[in-house]
């Protein structure tokens, strides 16, 4: 199933689950459509790239071994599981009880039973070693605290020559950051309690950082840098999408971050890189 197939049935599927409307929010404002479209798009189709369509691990996509840690509703293992592709998510969300929900309404369309999820801390349960070929973290670097502590489990849960893909905010990003200055100041590390474990977890507050910052943590911890995977997304602001085709802004935007510059490092909102564990 492409990313394309895959939206047009979520944005039927959010008419049923009114509920994760807030969240996604394809079906407010009719301005902002194409912009969220050509995101949440764009996104998607660096998981194909890396999850379906690459083989380069020498195994089928079919029988890799992947864990989604922070999987949220759960919609990047439904898209795996639609591409007949099984995966592990584990979340500390509120609407964790949704997920069964969706698994529902995906089964008219594909193997819901290739994705399987529970709730919990990664501190509490970690991973045996060596058992995943590729872990997701997506909007979920930034949450992860002691972000060290959380590095080295997933290097250690990894397998020889193993993968972590990574999709985030650009720290970097001027916009974002005043925005959230605003919203947490400096306060970029907070405890929470957490009412379904009924105990207290440490948070990163939005804790975004730039792809240096992200690079030098990754080889403190025994990764390196995929060659060829990073690729910043989202350039455009909404208002542009009154002006110009959403196809024509997505071009431009890859021709803006497929040069190293001041546009790219301080004006993309969204971050994509793939992560190698050190043989």
């Amino acid at each position: 199933m492409s990313p394309e197939q895959f939206f047009e049935l979520m944005l039927k599927e959010l008419e049923l689950h009114t509920e994760m409307q807030p969240y996604y929010k394809f079906l407010g404002k009719k301005s902002s459509w194409h912009f969220r479209r050509n995101y949440f798009l764009q996104r998607l189709r660096y998981i194909k790239k890396y999850l379906v369509d690459s083989n380069d691990t020498g195994n089928f996509r079919k029988n890799l071994s992947i864990w989604d840690c922070g999987c949220g509703y759960g919609t990047t293992c439904l898209f795996l599981a639609m591409n007949g592709i099984k995966t592990y998510g584990t979340t500390l969300e509120f609407y964790f009880e949704t997920i069964q929900k969706r698994k529902e309404y995906w089964s008219k369309y594909g193997d819901t039973s290739l994705f399987t999820c529970t709730y919990e801390n990664l501190f509490d349960n970690k991973p045996e070693p060596g058992i995943y070929d590729w872990i997701i973290v997506q909007d979920t670097l930034h949450h992860l605290e002691p972000i060290n502590d959380a590095l080295q489990i997933f290097n250690n849960s990894l397998k020889k020559g193993g993968k972590l893909l990574s999709i985030e905010e650009n720290g970097n990003n001027i916009i974002q950051r005043i925005k959230l200055y605003k919203y947490r100041g400096n306060k970029r590390i907070i405890t929470i309690y957490d009412e379904k474990l009924k105990k207290e977890i440490m948070l990163g507050n939005e804790n975004i950082r730039s792809l240096a910052d992200w690079d030098k943590l990754f080889i403190n911890n025994g990764f390196h840098l995929a060659m060829g995977s990073v690729q910043y997304i989202r350039y455009f602001l909404p208002i542009h999408y009154r002006f110009s085709t959403p196809e024509d802004l997505l071009e431009r935007e890859l021709k803006i971050q497929a040069g190293k510059g001041l546009r790219r490092e301080y004006f993309f909102f969204g971050l994509n890189f793939v992560m190698e564990k050190n043989v």
